[in-house]
This record gives structure tokens, C-alpha cells and sequence, in this order.
């Protein structure tokens, strides 16, 4: 099938001083915009209760952001900088961050060209000893390599990490990354190590807003979506449907399913990457339908929700997951998606309102709100820029509503 969207007709002015390049003091003294099937009204997020069905049940992307970034030197004191962005041996998360000794990872290199051949490495202290990471590329890509890292401290690769990694913020901050980042580019709910970019629509949440909201009824749930650097991968065909979406890991628990089906009608999703991890278990739970099983080991197409029947949604979409995972005694289903959300004819089957928020222009995060509220997103982000709001990882938030 033919597929067209024109990236340019998803641009807007974005002046550098509206990004915001720190995070206010408060996290819930963001501001909020509310778009509620057309009308636009302005609030605090510490008020985002008010503005939402009685009941509803957030659900929030607990992976926690790496410290991913490693600053390493030849013997030529070349400056080296490896950002590990997936694990590549082993290949699953959670088993490479406990990895002692040795652990290979696909990585982004910054100043390549210095680094033709050899290793390159730093020197450490470590529970009161001297210590060394060494690094060699095993595989060399046209944008990522294979880094195979050694070091001698008797710790894990997340323990080294801890000591030696830096926080990699977004590189549309354009500034290093400092302390601050360390706890505020953090969601107070982070659980599971794996991201090396936050969920940021969840950065305006405290666990006392958590608590009051509980009180009041609304519920919370977790899903496990790892982000990966391609998030930031700007869209340079002017088709956007040519461009190659990134592959995400997600995971998903029975009691979470059993918890989101008891209140399929009200889901929220707190973030794009919740909207993705939400949106993909569609395509799991269609495969049992069909064929019987959710084929995790098979990555979430990019365009594979649009040949599924829109009215394949909700409810059906939760219990068709629940009854097999059930059936077959799972408490987890891990899987991978290369989803794209775009106005191309998406229909959302899980997500019923959702908290972001500004994306880039000519971006995939803005085509999938744009899928959402339509062509609206003009409206939405108008609105913003003249009511001073604050852009992109650290600014303000958007609630989103739409009848469906």
C-alpha cells in the first residue's frame, strides 16, 4: 500500500528561548493545557485531577533512564564518548546490567573519526581501589557500532554506569548535562533500568500528587517501554511514512492487564511511550486472536495496527490478553514495537485521553498527536506559543481529550 504524509505540513515556529532548558523548581507547577474535543482552557498541573473522567486510570511508563553516556581516552588523550544504547551480548536488559567483567552494546560514538582502531579507556577508583574500563568496536555500523567494554572492579555494568556514566539528556538542550539532571530527568515512579531518554510527560508527577489523586479515586498503573536515542531522530524524508521508526522493547504484567481491563473505558496514557507500549499490545492480543499465540519473539510492525480491524479496540483488545496469559500461566509478556502512530488513518484501540508534552516540529511525536486530536495540533500548539508556554523534555504539559 501507497502511503504519503508531507513531514513540512507538521512544522511550526519554535524559537529557541520557549525551550525549556531547565526544569522549574516544582515539578507540578508546570502549566497545563487542556484540549477537550476542540475547546482549549489553561490550568496548573497540579490540578490535572480536576480535568479528568472521575475514576480514571493513569497509566505511567516506569523505565528508568541510564546513565548511558561514558567519557573515555586513546592513548593519545583523544576525548572518546560512548553512548550505549541497547545491550547487544547479552541482549536482554535486565541480564546486561548485571554483567560483571565484560558486556557488548550497540552504541553511538562521538568523535569517531579519532578512533580508527586499538581501545580507548578510563581509569576509576572503586570500593578504594584503582580500577580500568577498556573499550574496543568488535562491529562497525553507519550510525551505531558494537562496543565491547572490559572492566577489572569486581561490579555490575548498572554499577558502572552508576560510577562512571552521565545522564544523557536531549541534544536539543544543547548544554552538558549537571546535577540537577540526575534526580529531575528522572520520573519519581522510574522502576526498571533500560531508557536512555525519559518518559518526560511523567516528569510533572510527585508522589504526593500520586497520593492525593489516589485518594480521590484514580488509579495507576505501570507498563515497561525502554526509550531509545531513535526518538530523537528527526524525519528527513519529506514522506514521513519512509521513515524507518526505531524499535522499542516494552514489557507488560497479568496484574497490570488485569487492573487496565477493569477500567478499559477511562485509560489514560501519561506519555507517547505509554501511548506506543498501550497501542502495540493491540497487535499481540490480534495475533492470538488469528494464530493463536502473541508471537513476542516478532517486532510490532511499523504500519501493522492499520490492517487490524478498528473495531478490534478496548476491552476486547485486554481480556483477549488476559485469558491467554492466564491459559498459559504468564505473569509477563515482553515483546518490541516499531509502531507508528500517524494521521494516516490510526485508530486508537486502548488509549482514551492523553498527557504530554510539546514535541518538536516535523517530528513522529507530533504526527501521533496530531492522530489523536487532528488537525486541531495547529490549534493546541498555537495556543502555547502565545500563552508563553514552555517546549519540549523540561517544559509544560498537555491533557488531551477526545469523545471516540
Amino acid at each position: 500500500m501507497q502511503r504519503h504524509i508531507d513531514i513540512n505540513d507538521f512544522n511550526y515556529p519554535l524559537p529557541d528561548e520557549r525551550i525549556a532548558k531547565f526544569p522549574l523548581e516544582e515539578r507540578t507547577s508546570s502549566k497545563l493545557l487542556i484540549y477537550d474535543n476542540g475547546t482549549i482552557a489553561e490550568s496548573n498541573f497540579r490540578n490535572v485531577a480536576d480535568h479528568l473522567p472521575e475514576g480514571a486510570m493513569l497509566v505511567f511508563n516506569n523505565t528508568r533512564v541510564v546513565r548511558a553516556r561514558i567519557v573515555m581516552h586513546k592513548a593519545s588523550g583523544a576525548r572518546i564518548e560512548v553512548f550505549c544504547l541497547e545491550p547487544h551480548n547479552p541482549a536482554d536488559y535486565e541480564r546486561a546490567f548485571q554483567q560483571r567483567g565484560e558486556s557488548e552494546w550497540s552504541c553511538i560514538v562521538g568523535n569517531l573519526k579519532k578512533w580508527k582502531e586499538g581501545e580507548v579507556g578510563i581509569d576509576f577508583d572503586f570500593a578504594g581501589e584503582r580500577h580500568t574500563l577498556r573499550a574496543e568496536i568488535v562491529e562497525r555500523g553507519t550510525r551505531e557500532h558494537i562496543v565491547r567494554m572490559r572492566w577489572s572492579a569486581d561490579c555490575t555494568f548498572g554499577e558502572l554506569l552508576e560510577e562512571l556514566g552521565r545522564i544523557p539528556i536531549p541534544p536539543y538542550l544543547n548544554r552538558e548535562s549537571e546535577e540537577i539532571d540526575n534526580t529531575r530527568y528522572q520520573t519519581v515512579y522510574a522502576r526498571y533500568e533500560g531508557s536512555v531518554a525519559a518518559p518526560t510527560a511523567g516528569l510533572h508527577f510527585t508522589e504526593a500528587l500520586m497520593e492525593d489523586m489516589r485518594n480521590k479515586g484514580f488509579g495507576f498503573e505501570g507498563v515497561t517501554l525502554h526509550v531509545g536515542a531513535g526518538t530523537f531522530l528527526p524525519v528527513k524524508d519529506d514522506n514521513a511514512a519512509d521513515h524507518p521508526m526505531h524499535t522499542e522493547h516494552f514489557s507488560v504484567t497479568l496484574l497490570t492487564l488485569e487492573s487496565l481491563l477493569s477500567r478499559a473505558d477511562n485509560i489514560v496514557a501519561v506519555g507517547t511511550t505509554s501511548v506506543r507500549t498501550l497501542e502495540s499490545l493491540t497487535a499481540l492480543a490480534w495475533r492470538i486472536k488469528c494464530e493463536g499465540n502473541p508471537h513476542e519473539e516478532r517486532v510490532v510492525g511499523q504500519w501493522e495496527l492499520y490492517d487490524i480491524p478498528a473495531e478490534f479496540k478496548g476491552a476486547e483488545v485486554l481480556s483477549t490478553l488476559v485469558r491467554y496469559m492466564r491459559d498459559k500461566g504468564l505473569e509477563q509478556l515482553k515483546a518490541a514495537t516499531q509502531i507508528m502512530i500517524t494521521p494516516l488513518g490510526y485508530h486508537f484501540r486502548v488509549v482514551r485521553y492523553i498527557i504530554t508534552n510539546f514535541h518538536q516540529p516535523k517530528s513522529t511525536l507530533l504526527l501521533l498527536v496530531s492522530a489523536y486530536v487532528g488537525d486541531d495540533w495547529h490549534k493546541i500548539y498555537n495556543y502555547a506559543l502565545e500563552n508563553n508556554f514552555r517546549f519540549l523534555s523540561y517544559g509544560d504539559s498537555s491533557l488531551l481529550k477526545v469523545n471516540r
